[in-house]
């Protein structure tokens, strides 16, 4: 009987001790949705209805491609989950440490992806764990990729196919990052660039569930400012990927100006007939803006034509020399509801950026006239996206092309302080994407 009560009490104290290493590992961790709405995550470029909470489950429809983020930045971390795909050979990811817009061109944060992919079975990727380094980001893979790529294939076949759930643990120290699925580590990377920043759930095409999703944060390591993503600065989203929602949708858009997922397509023949001749065709925001910061991407699509037309120079004066181009068509963003004040997209040798009604007024000062005119051509090649990012405060404009300055505080005498904001129809085909604007005070 003694050895019996010995061996009862040894085993008891076991197990109570063992419940206490568990709830010991289980310290620290926090829930990342409160159950019914997404309270601490922020839309990053999908529609309002994208990602929504239902029964404590996280619910992403998958269109438009994109994604939302967290209203904080992480480092070092332990992230948990749990996801299942509502249909086979859906596509879903995770982010960590990202940006808090898009990548130029594209409708994903940069960062480390790890992916959440069903259905899957290729040389390159798989949908057992994968992670990768995305849109500029830095990884070391765990184990080489067979083409070189900064993606680290899983050491195991772990995760179970649509509809059932699957189990995430995402460990994260020093740049380093360890994907546990169903309970085993089977892939990751390290020297990861960026290491601290916004942690993502991403859509892309079809319905994926999220729940039990919480993060346990560790000790700060104190990294370096190039290994942190930038921090958000405010920036809206305008167009959602689904509708015109943010935009005045005449009816003789339809057809024209289409959300096509992630990407505003326009085939340059709009029927709405607007209010003047100058105003016809145009896709207005529906909301007027004073001084703003303004970031668009846009491309031309490749379908080229010989043009001539008269040489612009630097000073903005035309002439009398002509320059023969491949022209992919023309556009442009006119700002405060006016034309004048129109920044010109096209494929002449003077690059993208110039506020064309400024430049050829020749009433105005040569001082204002050559200020707007393009200082460096920072086109892309024809066919690739292109990024603005358009300042404008008071009667001074500033846009930056591609990441140079192609018009630094130019004066735009007589600019009305407010009015709406168009993306311009001059009967070219036209794709624009990643549209966001922040207002200044």
């Amino acid at each position: 009987m003694v050895y019996r009560f010995h061996a009862f009490v040894t085993s008891l104290v076991l197990i109570v001790g063992g419940m206490s290493d568990v709830r010991a590992a289980e310290v620290g961790f926090v829930p990342m949705f409160n159950g019914h709405d997404l309270s601490g995550w922020v839309i990053v470029n999908v529609a309002p209805n994208t990602f929504t909470v239902k029964d404590e489950i996280v619910v992403s429809t998958g269109v438009p491609t994109g994604v939302i983020r967290t209203e904080k930045q992480y480092e070092n971390f332990i992230l948990e989950l749990e996801w299942r795909h509502m249909k086979p050979k859906g596509n879903a990811g995770v982010f960590a440490w990202g940006d808090s817009l898009t990548a130029q061109g594209t409708p994903f944060a940069k960062g480390i992806e790890v992916q959440v992919l069903d259905g899957h079975e290729t040389p390159n990727y798989t949908s057992h764990g994968d992670v990768f380094a995305i849109h500029g980001a830095r990884m070391k893979p765990d184990h080489p990729h067979p083409n070189g790529w900064e993606r680290c294939l899983p050491s195991e076949k772990r995760a179970k196919p649509s509809p059932e759930w699957n189990h995430y643990r995402v460990e994260c120290r020093d740049g380093v990052l360890k994907l546990a699925v169903n309970g085993k580590v089977v892939s990751g990377g390290s020297e990861c660039k960026p290491r601290k920043g916004y942690l993502c759930l991403e859509s892309e095409g079809s319905e994926c569930h999220f729940r039990n999703v919480r993060i346990k944060e560790l000790p700060t390591s104190n990294p370096p400012a190039d290994e942190v993503a930038p921090l958000a600065e405010g920036f809206q989203n305008l167009y959602t990927g689904i509708d015109l929602t943010n935009w005045l949708d005449d009816p003789g858009h339809r057809g024209h100006w289409k959300p096509e997922d992630w990407v505003l397509n326009y085939d340059g023949k709009s029927e709405a007939k607007g209010k003047d001749a100058a105003d016809a065709g145009h896709l207005w925001t529906d909301k007027e803006y004073g001084d703003f910061v303004m970031i668009c991407d846009w491309r031309l699509p490749a379908k080229l034509r010989k043009s001539k037309r008269p040489l612009i120079h630097p000073n903005g004066d035309e002439g009398p020399e002509e320059e023969e181009f491949d022209d992919a068509g023309d556009s442009g963003i006119y700002l405060r509801g006016n034309d004048k004040s129109q920044i010109n997209i096209w494929s002449r040798a003077i690059g993208s950026g110039e506020v064309r009604g400024y430049r050829v007024d020749k009433s105005l000062p040569a001082a204002v006239r050559e200020a707007v005119t393009p200082k460096i051509r920072a086109d892309k090649p024809i066919g690739q996206w292109n990024r603005f990012i358009i300042t404008m405060k008071g009667d001074r404009l500033t846009v930056m092309l591609n990441g140079q300055a192609v018009v630094s505080q130019a004066q735009l005498p007589g600019v009305p302080a407010r009015g709406r904001i168009a993306l311009q129809h001059h009967g070219d085909p036209i794709q624009f994407a990643s549209i966001f604007i922040r207002e200044l005070k």
